[in-house]
């Protein structure tokens, strides 16, 4: 689900999976890795704050109001 939000959001913003990895300060694979794995709060954390979206959002679906 986490893969599924990111996607979603990068799409909407016109990013490539690997444009937001390289915009998080990521490796390359990295983002893709969380489909089968859980990510950890510092690379997570990167990738909200690249999307502009907040973490919470990202494990649990919910945006903020």
């Amino acid at each position: 689900m986490i893969y599924e939000r990111i996607k979603a959001e990068a799409d909407q913003k016109g990013l490539t999976i690997s444009e937001l990895e390289k915009q998080s300060g990521l490796g390359n694979g990295v983002i893709g890795g969380w489909r089968t794995a859980s990510p950890n709060a510092r690379k997570l954390e990167a990738v909200a704050d690249t999307l502009g979206v907040s973490v919470d959002y990202l494990l649990k679906g919910k945006k903020e109001h």
